[in-house]
Order: structure tokens, then C-alpha cells, then sequence
């Protein structure tokens, strides 16, 4: 969405959502967010479905704060968008209940949502692509658990993809002629994509690619320290450098 922001960075939402009762906004009364928030006829929220609840209820106690009344969201109207066969909010080392727990739909405020669904692919439809509505609708079998599974794995049709086993023959198919000079554009790049479920599957795709990249890679490595000066003895800058929790970059950016 052009123009967007993601809604921590918007809202000013904690990072602790998981951990925290009630949580609020990191946004003051006096603050010019607040006086924004106030002017808002229509807040959009998209892709709601992998946030979680608590984050939905900071925002609702926050605005009736700010706009000082008590009516839901301040009075103010907020559309929700999002799809609940995708990603649900993601809960460290925990379990289904516990994700399922964390979703809108287990919120307080999911009765006061007025839910309604959209039942046309606007982009299949104006494109009028054949292959690209039989896909559509196999997205939306595989959401609704309409396909067989085996080992929880859904073997996808053969017409709507090709199978690479060899890692480097897969990344010369999507990424083509890296160590070519003036061939990375952003008007080449926007139309190729690897998507995969781990970051570190991704991290280890983006190096190999960087590496085959035209003038070659630049590592730019962070400085760790300890607060306090005696944990240097036992977390030494080596081990720092080690670590790379969820949410920080890693200790090398390529």
C-alpha cells in the first residue's frame, strides 16, 4: 500500500505484546500522533489476521484515551483486512492453542466486528486468465483443507509449477545473470520473487545471490558491548557477535 507503514511504527505499538496484560500505545495526549489519530475518519488496517489481539486492544484503549470518549476505537471507523487461511500471529516456542488464542477472533472486541467478505478476485477477473483463476481457486482449496495432505505436505499440480532440486540451477531460473553488469534494475527485480518460511533458508539464499551480484558484495559487521562492564568476562564480544535474535539484523549485513 503506497504510502503505508507497518502498524508497530504507526501506532507506536510495544514489542511485548505476548507478555503484557493490557498494553497501551506509546502515543501522549499532547503528542502530534494524537492530534493526527484525532483528525482520522478511517484508520486501514491491513493484513490484521497475523497481528496479534492484544496489539487490536491497544489500539482501542489508546484512541478512546485520545479522543476521550469511550466508544470503540474512539469513534473512530478502522477496516480490517486480512485472510485467516494465511499466517496466524506468531507465538515463540508456542503451541496451536496458543496461536489460535492470540488471533483476532479470540479478542474481546471480535463481536463488535461487523465481518464482511469479499467473494471476487478482482485481478483474475479483470485479467480474465484462465491458468491464473484455476490457481486462485486452488489457493482457495488448500486454504479451506479441501486438498489431500500426506505428512502434512499438499502436493501442488504439475501445471502450476516446475520442480528444481538442484539449489543453484533454482537460483539461476529466478535470477538470471547476476554477474552481468547493469542487469540488477529495480524494473527487472519487482518482477521476481523467492518466498520461503525461514529466515534462515532466506538469509542463505541472499548471500549466494549477493555473491553473484555485479560489482561484488559489501559486509558491514555491528558493534556489540555489554551494558554493564562486568558481564564482558562472560559474554565476550565473539559470543555477541554469535547471536541474532528474532526482530534485530543479523551481526553481518551483506
Amino acid at each position: 500500500m503506497d504510502g503505508g507503514r507497518t502498524a508497530h511504527s504507526a501506532f507506536k505499538l510495544p514489542l511485548n505484546l505476548n507478555f503484557v496484560e493490557t498494553p497501551l500505545c506509546n502515543i501522549s495526549k499532547q503528542s502530534d500522533m494524537a492530534k493526527v489519530l484525532r483528525d482520522c475518519k478511517l484508520i486501514i488496517w491491513d493484513e490484521c489476521t497475523m497481528a496479534h489481539k492484544t496489539g487490536l486492544e491497544a489500539l482501542d484503549r489508546t484512541l478512546q484515551d485520545i479522543c476521550g470518549v469511550k466508544y470503540r476505537m474512539g469513534g473512530i471507523t478502522v477496516l480490517l483486512s486480512g485472510d485467516f487461511r494465511q499466517i496466524l500471529p506468531v507465538v515463540p516456542r508456542g503451541t496451536r492453542a496458543d496461536e489460535v488464542k492470540a488471533c483476532l477472533k479470540s479478542s474481546v472486541l471480535w463481536p463488535r466486528i461487523t465481518v464482511l467478505s469479499l467473494k471476487l478476485n478482482m485481478r483474475v477477473h479483470l485479467y480474465a486468465n484462465e491458468n491464473a483463476a484455476a490457481f486462485s481457486k486452488l489457493l482457495l482449496q488448500i486454504g479451506d483443507g479441501q486438498l489431500p495432505e500426506q505428512d502434512n505436505k499438499i502436493v501442488i499440480p504439475p501445471e502450476h509449477c516446475r520442480l528444481i532440486f538442484d539449489f543453484n540451477i533454482f537460483l539461476d531460473t529466478i535470477y538470471p545473470d547476476l554477474d552481468k553488469p547493469n542487469i540488477v534494475v529495480p524494473s527487472w527485480l519487482k518482477k521476481r520473487a523467492i518466498l520461503t518460511p525461514k529466515n534462515d533458508s532466506a538469509l542463505e539464499i541472499n548471500n549466494e545471490l549477493l555473491k553473484r551480484m555485479v560489482p561484488g558484495e559489501t559486509i558491514y559487521s555491528s558493534v556489540d558491548t555489554v551494558v554493564e562492564e562486568e558481564d564482558a568476562v562472560n559474554y565476550p564480544t565473539e559470543f555477541l557477535n554469535t547471536l541474532n535474535p528474532p526482530g534485530l539484523p543479523s551481526h553481518e549485513l551483506r
